[in-house]
């Protein structure tokens, strides 16, 4: 697996919803939800509307349980990640075990592969030069949770990593940035 960066870039983050939200809502859900969870790709593409929506209404709160690690995982959504979900589902009929990202072809789950072209095109397209993939959604939670003050060890403790400096590692915190903090205290 290659090794993809986050968007660290706030206004592509936004010039890349708009793109995608003019363009099909499903994959405009699938970023705002992939930004705004720090899922990972394969729990983000397993997701069914039950998991979602409850007595006709979005959910407050997502609980799944990690293929990767099999934990719980239980989490709020945030305001953008409900609109995002609401203004997709008006878009098409659904059952309640359907899949809440479903494949245009096969009517099932939209494949990773799908996901990946759909990520990588939209960056592509805005002139985003660094290695992008599914997994820059998760990566690209953590970078701003990072950025936003957030600390290291409760990121840590969201993408179950062994220790802070993985969490750095995979979130694209450079020795740069790093550098910055002695640079810029100049005491």
């Amino acid at each position: 697996m290659e090794f993809v960066q986050p968007i660290r870039d706030l206004k592509q983050i936004e010039t890349i919803k708009k793109l995608l939200k003019q363009q099909n809502l499903r994959d405009y859900c699938l970023f705002v939800l992939g930004i705004n969870s720090g899922l990972r790709i394969s729990d983000l593409l397993k997701l069914k509307i039950l998991d979602i929506i409850e007595n006709n209404k979005i959910k407050d709160r997502i609980r799944i349980r990690e293929k990767k690690t099999n934990k719980f995982k239980d989490f709020p959504l945030s305001n953008n990640a409900k609109l995002a979900i609401k203004d997709y589902l008006k878009t098409r009929k659904y059952d309640i075990n359907e899949p809440l990202f479903i494949s245009r072809k096969n009517k099932g789950f939209l494949l990773r592969q799908q996901a990946y072209k759909i990520i990588n095109d939209v960056a592509k397209s805005i002139g985003i030069k660094e290695k992008i993939g599914t997994h820059t959604l998760r990566k690209t939670f953590g970078y701003h949770a990072y950025n936003n003050g957030y600390d290291i060890t409760l990121i840590q403790k969201l993408f179950n990593h062994s220790t802070p400096s993985v969490t750095l590692r995979y979130i694209g915190i450079t020795q740069d940035e790093l550098d910055e903090v002695y640079l810029s205290l100049d005491l």
